[in-house]
């Protein structure tokens, strides 16, 4: 097909999509699922041990059919392909995006050269980690390290943060007590907090930066350095005894002072959000152990494949991306929720907001004009039995549209969990409540007033009803296990993908993020005394500085 014909297709695709929209805004959800009595079969799709229930959203056949062709006619299938190679896909920044490869399998790959490389770091994670679980990982005095400090800042935390909170159930018994730790704000407030409790003589920290030239995690490992220098002496064995650090640049690891065996590597090709499967996940493997941490590259390597072969109307990254266009693009809901129903994905919903909103927060299409649809909506949410009782009342009777993904285990609790058998039965109800409020929530949101007892309803005052019509999915996983864990967060990376792609964007890069950066270190000269003139700067920012350096007449 020519380019015009594209374009051409696009446009007249667009058309229908706008034409079905003026009508979906009038039906509501009650109605599509009284005219389909199996409309859940029709609107769910399962994977291995995952089922993922679109059913409540303001679709019917025709809406999904028009958005698959709209996605075909974008070239979905060519995006992905070219995702899933060397391609320099991530084009303003001159690299490919190959987070893909982080989870080869070490045999059979199609690509085994990168699968070569990646297995070669991987092994040698693997063994810090073996020597930590063995107790044989000694400080600069011989003492067992008993304790792990992440050092790091967004993908670097974010995501073995989520991670390592989400697979709690699965730590990996060690010969002596193993907790890890995160510290990623600038300000130091983590580390003040932290320092005072852990023992210089067992604490390794894992420096991880990218580009190992983040100001917020440098600032982080140098206070955290001299701390260890003023406990065990200013020498070399105690950085090599108590740092290891994950970059992309040994030299600047090296000039640090980050012994060569305790390097670990990156790749350009890997973005900061993207990076958990790498050595970036070592806080990970330190917590669930190697094969745990091979399960949970497993379960993101299935979704790889289910992405890569799977039809669009059962390919669920593509369907949730393109329901997310749906609601974003049509139905005019630019806010989407994500709540967990298990207090272990507490992070769920922070890692996801860099995840979409940095990928897909952009405004400038891959030829250089403004984008003729609007991006990423505001990407939010949190524990959901908790966030009833904070945000709900918005959701259910505020003015505000907003889609949900609604995620829940099957399974939660097993008496071999506890020493007595009661606790685990009494935890299984707790679980069981959850879940109950889990479809609670989502039933309400959908039908509304239809959902309450229809004998009290035309007793209800106005401010005791609601009007439902607000669309949800709902993932139900087997279990919440590395396998799972590591499906789910791949299943969320290819979705932000297949939204690129229509929105015709680069989710690779994040130009936004950096020129703050760059501001910052323009000011804080003047902060630290070294510079005067403010002259050049806006009245808000000179006003806030003679605050700031004490110089206000206030």
């Amino acid at each position: 097909m020519s380019s015009s014909a594209a374009v051409h297709t696009r446009d007249s695709l667009l058309l229908q999509l706008q034409t079905l929209k003026n009508q979906f805004e009038q039906r509501h959800l009650t109605d599509l699922f009284a005219q389909d009595a199996q409309r859940f079969e029709h609107f769910s799709v399962g994977l291995k041990s995952l089922a993922f229930d679109y059913s409540k959203q303001r679709i019917d056949a025709e809406v999904l059919a028009q958005l698959i062709h709209f996605a075909e006619a974008h070239d979905l299938s060519g995006w992905i392909n070219t995702l899933f190679s060397t391609d320099t896909i991530n084009y303003t920044e001159q690299r490919a995006a190959m987070h893909w490869a982080l989870r080869l399998p070490e045999q059979g790959s199609t690509h085994p050269e990168l699968a070569q490389q990646v297995q070669a770091q991987l092994q040698r994670m693997y063994q810090l980690v073996e020597k930590i679980h063995a107790g044989q990982c000694r400080g600069a005095t011989g003492e067992v390290i008993q304790d792990v400090v992440n050092i790091g800042v967004g993908g670097s935390d974010l995501g073995p943060l989520m991670a390592t909170q989400a697979l709690s159930d699965f730590k990996h018994s060690s010969a002596k007590p193993l907790s890890v730790h995160f510290v990623s704000t600038m300000d130091g407030s983590q580390l003040s907090d932290l320092l005072h409790k852990l023992r210089p003589e067992t604490t390794l920290f894992i420096i991880s930066s990218k580009s190992f030239g983040t100001i917020d995690t440098l600032s982080n490992a140098q206070t955290v350095r001299l701390w260890l220098e003023k406990a065990l002496g200013k020498q070399a064995r105690v950085l090599q005894h108590h740092f290891v650090g994950v970059s992309t640049k040994p030299d600047k690891m090296t000039a640090w002072g980050i012994a060569p065996e305790n390097q670990f590597l990156l790749w350009d090709w890997v973005g900061g959000r993207y990076s958990l499967w790498s050595c970036i996940g070592l806080p990970i493997a330190l917590i669930i152990g190697v094969e745990g941490f091979k399960a949970f590259l497993a379960g993101a390597y299935a979704v790889d494949q289910h992405f890569q072969t799977a039809p669009f109307a059962q390919n669920i990254p593509v369907l949730m991306g393109l329901l997310g266009i749906w609601n974003n693009n049509f139905l005019d809901i630019q806010t989407h929720a994500v709540l967990p129903y298990d207090g272990r994905l507490k992070y769920f919903a922070s890692y996801l907001q860099q995840l979409e909103m940095e990928s897909n927060g952009k405004s400038i299409q891959r030829s250089g004009d403004a984008v003729e649809l609007d991006t990423c909506p505001i990407v939010w949410g949190e524990v959901g039995p908790n966030a009833q009782h904070a945000f709900y009342q918005l959701l259910h009777q505020g003015t505000q549209a907003v889609s949900c993904d609604f995620i829940a285990p099957v399974k939660r609790y097993n008496a071999n969990q506890f020493t007595y058998a009661e606790s685990a039965e009494a935890l299984v109800e707790q679980h069981h409540l959850a879940l109950s409020n889990c479809l609670a929530q989502s039933r309400l949101l959908a039908f509304g007033n239809q959902a309450l007892d229809q004998a009290e309803l035309a007793s209800l005052p106005a401010y005791k009803q609601y009007a439902g019509n607000q669309p949800s999915s709902t993932f139900l996983i087997q279990e919440l296990n590395p396998y799972s864990l590591g499906m789910l967060i791949a299943l969320y990376e290819h979705k932000v993908f297949v939204q690129s792609v229509i929105w015709n964007i680069n989710p690779f890069d994040q130009w936004g993020v950096e020129k703050g950066k760059e501001i910052a270190n323009q000011l804080l000269p003047i902060l630290n005394g070294q510079q005067q003139d403010v002259s050049a700067l806006d009245a808000s920012t000179q006003g806030l500085l003679h605050i700031l350096l004490g110089k206000s007449d206030g």
